[in-house]
């Protein structure tokens, strides 16, 4: 930058932030190449957008409307809170996540301003710019774009579609060197729904207790296992390896507008004795999630009914099924059955296909048939594409019908 005699700047070239500019979203990238209109003669079915909330079949518990109404009445949480969280509100996570195999207490919860306050936590507490950390391929794009923020190098570790996205462990420890900081992993797993066994979860553990590589566990979809059991908290797996397990009540509870997310930290060893004190340092520059949203976290997991939790795994599993039998109807298409979370994926068989690769597909099925997807290479799955399964089932219908069409119009 030029500076004048007096030390100052010499014109008005203001640039931007090194941080800003290597800012960006993978997604975002891809979806601007697809700015085409939706056919007007349809109406417009979006399953490209990961909120729960859209289409109205999907809602938080009746009863936290009425705790925030009230504790908003109250008056008592119009102040700052502390920037780790309520104490009341980090003992109700505590409480509700500890274990006999990992035990915890409110000291081992901070409360974010959802999870992705979390995710950048956890980046910024475990990584310093120059190092490198590993991130699942397929996976969600924010974890890119935090870690090119700060400077972090990202190296993929690939999930095998033939395997219900596991982790190639082989591959993932070819990835790893002196500078690897950490390692993410995603347990249920958007974009893929898959869900990992408790002897998968304990090999990849072994991995990492090899290379001494501590984990960032993403369990934002936590207990959204299709099937009773299936879902297990990395947390409780090793005894060695420490974990930031990142959660919240974005998608559990049909409420990601409420922002409130927590990292809980599972370390028996006390191997995060200074990570600690770099997460509690880090939280000061928000300064807490929301006051009155905070105080509400205790009666959202306390007294919730277990019926809640069972009509909405119902639905979810339904709409799952529905959506990978009529997938798997049209030629040319492979879903990979969901076991968990929100989402399938969608293999393509794009050489027997007019279409140049997923984006093309994705691009002409909103501009033809007014159907929104998500191309998989927003995730790094080429000739994939995304479906988010939480549409009502009318709404499904007249997706996969159209679907089915698109594809037979453009088959060779």
């Amino acid at each position: 930058m030029k500076k004048s005699k007096a030390g100052g700047r010499a014109s008005w070239a203001i640039p931007a932030s090194l941080t800003s500019m290597r800012t960006s979203n993978p997604i975002r990238k891809i979806v601007d190449k697809m700015m085409v209109p939706p056919n007007p003669e349809k109406e417009k079915v979006s399953l490209s957008i990961g909120d729960p909330t859209v289409f109205g079949n999907f809602k938080c518990p009746d009863h936290m409307h009425t705790a925030l109404f009230d504790n908003s009445r109250s008056l008592k949480y119009n102040g700052y809170p502390p920037a780790v969280g309520y104490p009341a509100a980090r003992k109700a996570v505590a409480e509700n996540h500890t274990s006999a195999e990992s035990p915890l207490t409110e000291k081992d919860v901070l409360l974010t301003s959802g999870a992705s306050q979390a995710l950048e936590m956890s980046f910024a507490v475990l990584a310093n710019e120059g190092q490198n950390v590993l991130l699942p391929k397929p996976g969600f794009s924010l974890y890119k774009t935090i870690c090119d923020s700060k400077g972090i190098e990202v190296r993929m570790y690939d999930l095998l579609p033939d395997q219900n996205w596991q982790v190639d462990l082989e591959q993932m420890a070819t990835l790893i060197d002196d500078n690897t900081a950490c390692v993410l992993i995603n347990n249920p797993s958007n974009p893929c729904g898959s869900v990992y066994s408790k002897s998968h979860l304990t090999d990849f553990m072994a991995v990492c207790e090899r290379f001494h590589l501590p984990v960032i566990a993403d369990e934002i979809y936590e207990n959204m296992a299709f099937e009773e059991g299936a879902y297990v908290p990395l947390g409780t797996i090793s005894k060695e390896v420490p974990v930031l397990a990142v959660g919240g009540l974005a998608k559990q509870y049909m409420a990601p507008g409420w922002r409130i997310g927590w990292i809980l930290i599972h370390d028996r060893q006390d191997r995060f004795k200074e990570v600690r004190v770099g997460l509690d340092q880090y939280a000061t520059i928000i300064l807490g999630p929301n006051s009155v949203l905070q105080s509400c976290v205790a009666s959202c997991l306390q007294d919730t009914p277990e019926s809640y939790y069972k009509q909405v795994l119902a639905l979810l599993k339904h709409n799952a099924e529905y959506c990978a039998k009529r997938a798997a109807a049209i030629d040319h298409l492979h879903p990979v059955q969901p076991q968990g979370a929100m989402y399938m994926m969608v293999k393509i068989d794009i050489e027997k296909l007019n279409i140049e690769d997923d984006v093309d597909f994705c691009k002409k099925m909103l501009a033809e048939e007014s159907v929104g997807l998500l191309p998989g290479s927003c995730f790094g799955a080429d000739n994939f594409f995304r479906v988010v399964i939480c549409p009502p089932e009318d709404k499904l219908c007249i997706a996969f019908n159209r679907l089915g069409e698109f594809v037979a119009r453009h088959t060779k």
